[in-house]
Parts: structure tokens; C-alpha cells; sequence
């Protein structure tokens, strides 16, 4: 193979795709970051010859990333089994909404702002991601999400392309594609009354923009007390989150996008406490996602609201009791 680039030439861009590949294999900003840096780091130790003989310095980069994710998938059963409740995928701001606090620019870039917010990063997908074998994973996101051709993706996977195509089949139809689409006013709008509702503790309200066979589900890792199984149906849910409503007031909601779709942001004095995630069907919320683990926070904790924005005191996100 000839000479294409040298070590110190070309890699550095590729940092930003291999973020975003890494986080929706992994649902884990930090986890994304390791991975990225780990496969840098491979990169830098070979020798120069062997840096030369590389045509495609950025497909080699993708190509060890996507085989230490496989590896970490692997592992992330295991892992799963050890934490304390229900494990959710990291939350992501927007920092057209979200600025860095302090509103400066100086230090190393934060990989969450790396992170382009489409469909692929909605909390829903990701959750959906997670059903799906650390293969069958790969093989979707690489294929539909970024297009690699299954050659490439069988060099990550270590199988056939054939079989690499089979698997992100099979991962298409847990994806599925029967629901009708919910335009960003829409959520938008369902979002905004369900916060409405729970400010005035109005459950009726609740209840009828809950799906009755709603799921909500929180993370708080064992480090913030929240629900350590999911609540199941729509009534329930009203119940628990007037109930919470009367326990803990004193919080600031905001309307802000997380993951690219409108969701709500619960913070005290500055700090963000909740980030919850809404899905939406038939102008009803399905499923309620809502990330507690201060761990997970941390791209939104160390942010600021924007200037002028004049926050309201709603009740707390889910959190404590079971």
C-alpha cells in the first residue's frame, strides 16, 4: 500500500465523526471519549513505517474505534447487572439553548459539543439501540447512520459483509417503522403542557396527556434517590409526579432540547437535578425518560441558562421514594 499521510496529518479531523460513532454505539459520552482516545492512542504507537504503509489514516481510526466499542457492548451486560436501577443513555444539550457558563471558549473542546443532535441521538433510538445485540448494534449504526459499506464494517466485526448486512437487518426491524412521524411543534406542544400540568398539579391534566400505557423511567445510578423500576401506565405516572409535585417544590423547569427534541430541565440554584426525555404518539407521551445520576449531568452541569432567561418554579423531577 503507498504512502497516503503522515501520523501527524489528517487524524486530528476525524476526531469529531469518531465521537459521534462512538456515543450512539455507546449511549456514553465519557465512554465515547475513552474509546476515541484509546484508538488514538493505537494510532500513535505504531511505527512510522507502519503509519505510512496506511492509505486511510481515518478509516483505520474508524475501524479500531468500532472494534473497542464491540468490545465495551460486550462487556456493558455485566456492567448493566452492577448498577444501582435502570441505565439510561447520557442526555446531550443544545448549546444554541445552552451556553457555556461563563460564556467563554478557553480550554479543551468538551466531546458533548462534537456531538451533531439529529434522530440518530434521540433518547428514544438510543433506548432502542440498547435492545440490540453489541453486532447487530455496530453493523446499524455504522450502516445506516453513517453509511459504511458493509466491506468496512466486516473488517470492525470480523465477519462476512453478508453477514454484517444480516445483522443490521435484523436490528432495522427492532427499529421499526410503523408510527407516523411527530413534527418538533407538535412535541413541542405536548412538552409544554405536560409541564403546565405538573406545575399546577393538575392530575386530570396529567392523565389525559399520558398514554395510558405510558412507561416512565428513571437514572439515578444509586447516587440520587429516583423510582429503581419503571412506573408503568399513564394514571400512575400523573399520581407519582403530583405526588413528587407536593413533596419537593422550590425547583426551576426550563423547556430545553435534549438530545435534539424538546424536554425539560429541572435545576436548583443553578444546578441541574433532571434531565427528562419525552416520546411522543398521537399528541400523547408514550415513554418518559429522565436522567438523574449527577454523572451523566455533567455536560449540563457545568452550563449556564442564557442571560435574561427568567426560569419558573415547578416541582422536582422524578426522583426519590420507589
Amino acid at each position: 500500500m503507498g504512502s497516503a499521510r503522515t501520523s501527524t496529518d489528517g487524524t486530528a479531523d476525524e476526531r469529531r465523526q469518531l465521537i459521534n460513532v462512538a456515543y450512539r454505539l455507546l449511549g456514553s459520552v465519557t465512554e465515547a471519549e475513552d474509546a476515541v482516545q484509546d484508538a488514538y492512542a493505537r494510532w500513535y504507537r505504531l511505527p512510522r513505517s507502519r503509519q505510512e504503509e496506511i492509505l486511510s489514516p481515518g478509516a483505520w481510526l474508524t475501524t479500531v474505534t468500532g472494534r473497542i466499542c464491540l468490545d465495551l457492548l460486550g462487556s456493558a451486560r455485566a456492567r448493566r447487572e452492577r448498577y444501582v436501577g435502570a441505565w439510561l443513555p447520557e442526555p446531550l444539550p443544545d448549546r444554541t439553548e445552552w451556553g457555556h457558563a461563563g460564556g467563554g471558549s478557553t480550554g479543551p473542546a468538551d466531546p458533548a459539543d462534537q456531538i451533531v443532535l439529529d434522530e440518530s441521538v434521540a433518547m428514544a433510538f438510543l433506548v432502542v439501540l440498547e435492545s440490540m445485540t453489541p453486532a447487530e448494534r455496530v453493523a446499524f449504526v455504522l450502516h445506516d447512520v453513517f453509511r459504511y459499506p458493509f466491506a468496512e464494517i466486516a473488517d470492525v466485526l470480523g465477519r462476512t459483509p453478508v453477514a454484517c448486512k444480516q445483522l443490521a437487518a435484523s436490528a432495522r426491524r427492532r427499529v421499526g417503522v410503523d408510527r407516523a412521524p411527530v413534527t418538533a411543534t407538535g412535541r413541542a406542544d405536548v412538552v409544554r403542557h405536560i409541564k403546565e400540568a405538573w406545575e399546577t398539579k393538575d392530575i386530570a391534566a396529567l392523565v389525559g396527556l399520558l398514554d395510558p400505557a405510558a412507561v416512565m423511567t428513571a437514572d439515578g445510578g444509586g447516587m440520587v434517590g429516583t423510582v429503581l423500576r419503571p412506573v408503568e401506565g399513564g394514571v400512575r405516572i400523573a399520581q407519582y409526579m403530583v405526588a413528587i409535585a407536593v413533596k419537593a417544590p422550590g425547583l426551576e423547569l426550563l423547556e430545553r432540547s435534549v438530545n435534539g427534541v424538546p424536554g425539560l430541565v429541572a435545576q436548583r440554584a443553578g444546578v441541574v437535578m433532571t434531565v427528562a426525555s419525552f416520546d411522543v404518539s398521537e399528541g400523547r407521551v408514550t415513554r418518559v425518560w429522565a436522567v438523574r445520576n449527577p454523572e451523566k449531568l455533567r455536560p449540563w452541569a457545568r452550563e449556564s441558562q442564557p442571560d435574561g432567561f427568567v426560569g419558573i418554579r415547578p416541582p422536582r423531577g422524578p426522583a426519590g421514594g420507589r
